[in-house]
């Protein structure tokens, strides 16, 4: 921050954050921020999570849920490249969504991997390195995975365990990061059901996690949810 920041603004300690009086306090580094500190936060403002990812963790979950509940302010998780949320999330009130599956596919080197998946390598030109419920993918791709747990988050009654998370790598996308959701409701009297299949192509420079459009996106919630009433709970935005 040196050189960015004016000293008088930076806060190098959290327990000082009640001394700033804050209104909202937005998170877009890592999602060990959120199962650190999320609570703390919320004993003093509203907070916007990045990292949607941190939300696979049941325990940072009810802790958040807790807190929010408990002083009186708002967790809003951010959409990113999720497209579609709000039809999502209407069509999975109503009871019309059985099934949701999100496949991001990069390049290799867009990834930021732990675990066994550190260990993954490409065997072709198109490799799925995971293929399973979002809340086993998110501790071990928390920087790759936020869509997905954004899209579990818009699903409630899928929720982690059963929106189902695939994470490809492709070698020809080097220069952009590539997001299919596909959704499917029950079937009707007729056996057909409704079908919905997104494709999202977003620009991103070689090796970045993150894409530019999904900046833009990310901008628009933090002005969506400076509108909204701070009310306890958990809301994408």
């Amino acid at each position: 921050m040196t050189g960015r920041v004016p000293h008088s603004l930076q806060l190098h300690d959290l327990a000082a954050l009640e001394e700033r009086h804050p209104d909202l306090v937005v998170e877009v580094a890592h999602p060990q921020i959120i199962h650190e500190s999320g609570a703390q936060i919320l004993r003093h403002a509203n907070l916007l999570v990045g990292s949607a990812s941190a939300l696979a963790d049941q325990s940072t979950e009810q802790q958040l849920l807790e807190a929010s509940h408990h002083w009186g302010h708002a967790v809003f998780v951010a959409r990113g490249a999720l497209w579609g949320s709000e039809d999502i999330a209407r069509l999975d009130a109503a009871g019309g969504l059985q099934s949701l599956r999100v496949i991001m596919a990069t390049h290799p080197d867009g990834f930021r991997l732990q675990g066994p998946l550190a260990a993954a390598h490409s065997t072709g030109p198109r490799t799925v390195l995971y293929e399973g419920p979002v809340r086993g993918l998110c501790p071990y791709a928390p920087q790759n995975s936020n869509t997905m747990a954004a899209a579990a988050l818009a699903a409630p009654s899928l929720g982690f365990d059963n929106v189902i998370g695939v994470l490809v790598a492709d070698l020809s996308l080097t220069n952009m990061h590539v997001v299919d959701v596909e959704l499917r409701g029950p079937p009707s009297s007729t056996g057909r059901s409704f079908v919905v299949h997104t494709h999202r192509e977003n620009p991103a420079e070689p090796g970045a996690v993150t894409g530019s459009a999904t900046i833009t996106a990310f901008w628009r919630s933090l002005l969506g949810c400076c509108q909204l009433p701070s009310r306890p709970g958990i809301h994408l935005c």
